[in-house]
């Protein structure tokens, strides 16, 4: 008799009716928009906070090069000497000075510029002043030379150079920042789900053992279908889980955006900073165009469809792996010299996801290792916003399956062996004897 819907449905009720499943279904979203709204806050304040810079230009080359803005207040204290300016500044607890020393070259500039503050300045304030300076100075160079500031700006020219294959499909720089994001995104996502809910099955099969109630199941359910019946049993409730995180995290960030007027997109690095600061340059707008462009001619059928098998099929393949370490062992300390030969694929295929896929989506190791059923889920999600044939897709997912399948027959011989061993270490030699058992 087939028991497998049981099992599942046995393992499923199980899960989310566990106390602390529920506890952390519902806490775990509460937490993590809690800290972000809390870093959100933080970096708000520090947005928010009016700063007064002072400039002492001995040279008189900087004097409107400097324009106060919302945040930011230009002093000017030219004429002043630099221990009285230095004085002046931290009596009126101004954020800090800008002292340009007076140079007979313009090729001397870039060494006698420093600025003096009583705390480390923040780095996009420092990269915002030392741009100003390099535009004024580049400008004045030109100008030594016989150069108007019109003619300057009529010599700049915004090169984009047009990409197109041969089959006339057009694409540009940011596609590939694009199709990286997407498939980065959907390969990491496969690989948390595979870690967190991977060792939640592992951790399932030791307690039932450890416990003997998995004397008395086996005696009546093949060791095959306990073993499916835990891993999507254990899957199910994860999916459920992950999907009740989305929806409570989505409507907290409303609600904390709403009530307490706590911007959650102010979460800023200095990297961020800075490319805010690329983004407000001329060509801005171009780029915004080209990244709604991008995302329109990602292939959004394909990717969905991909996901979803690829997605499916090396979870369980990893999990068949979970669950048979869990059957080989009797504690979760025993599990640690099994661990690193499954971790080890999917960190693999993270790395050559991230460091090889976006420079050569096409070349050798991306595709080899598109094909390697323990990094293929992870190196070709990554690979298909760039454009793979539908037959590389087919042949990497029927490899992957034939593989799940070969580990569900290497996994359940030793589920069937390691779920009845008590009180020994397992070695490597002993699970290749359970094999021919």
């Amino acid at each position: 008799m087939n028991h497998l819907p049981l099992i599942i449905k046995r393992e499923y009720l199980t899960k989310v009716k566990n106390k602390s499943f529920v506890i952390m279904t519902f806490l775990s979203p509460l937490i993590m928009i809690a800290l972000i709204a809390v870093v959100a806050y933080l970096s708000q304040l520090n947005n928010d906070k009016q700063r007064t810079i002072s400039i002492l230009d001995e040279t008189g080359y900087l004097k409107d090069v400097f324009q106060n803005t919302d945040n930011t207040t230009y002093t000017n204290l030219s004429g002043l000497a630099f221990d009285d300016a230095i004085a002046l500044v931290k009596e009126k607890k101004d954020y800090g000075l800008l002292h340009i020393v007076k140079v007979d070259s313009l090729d001397d500039f870039a060494d006698n510029v420093k600025f003096y503050s009583e705390d480390s300045p923040s780095l996009s304030i420092i990269s915002g002043l030392e741009s100003k300076i390099e535009k004024r100075l580049r400008e004045m160079k030109l100008q030594k030379d016989g150069v108007t500031i019109s003619q300057i700006e009529a010599s700049k020219t915004n090169i984009e150079i047009e990409q197109e294959s041969f089959d006339g499909e057009k694409s540009s720089k940011i596609d590939n920042v694009v199709k990286l994001a997407f498939g980065g995104a959907a390969g990491y996502l496969l690989f948390m789900f595979i870690i967190i809910y991977g060792n939640m099955i592992m951790r399932s099969v030791i307690e039932e053992k450890t416990s003997r109630i998995i004397e008395i199941i086996i005696s009546s359910v093949k060791p095959i279908q306990l073993m499916m019946g835990k891993i999507i049993g254990t899957s199910l409730a994860g999916i459920t889980q992950f999907i009740i995180w989305v929806i409570l995290g989505g409507v907290l960030m409303v609600v904390v955006s709403t009530i307490f007027g706590i911007d959650l997109t102010q979460v800023k690095t200095p990297q961020q900073e800075m490319m805010n600061q690329a983004m407000q340059a001329e060509g801005a707008q171009a780029m915004a165009e080209n990244l709604i462009v991008s995302i329109g001619n990602l292939p959004m059928t394909n990717l969905i469809i991909a996901f979803m098998f690829f997605f499916i099929s090396g979870y369980l393949l990893y999990s068949s792996l979970y669950a048979a370490i869990g059957a080989a062992v009797d504690n979760e300390t025993d599990t640690q010299q099994f661990m690193l030969p499954i971790i080890m694929p999917l960190i693999l295929a993270v790395y050559v996801g991230v460091f090889t896929v976006i420079e050569d989506p096409h070349g050798t190791v991306s595709t080899v290792f598109s094909f390697v059923p323990f990094t293929s889920p992870v190196v070709m999600l990554m690979r298909i916003p760039f454009g793979v044939p539908l037959w590389q897709q087919g042949l990497s997912l029927l490899l992957l399956i034939g593989t799940f399948i070969f580990a569900v027959w290497f996994a359940a011989k030793i589920y069937r062996v390691g779920i009845l061993m008590y009180g020994k270490k397992p070695t490597y030699k002993e699970l290749f004897k359970w094999l021919k058992y």
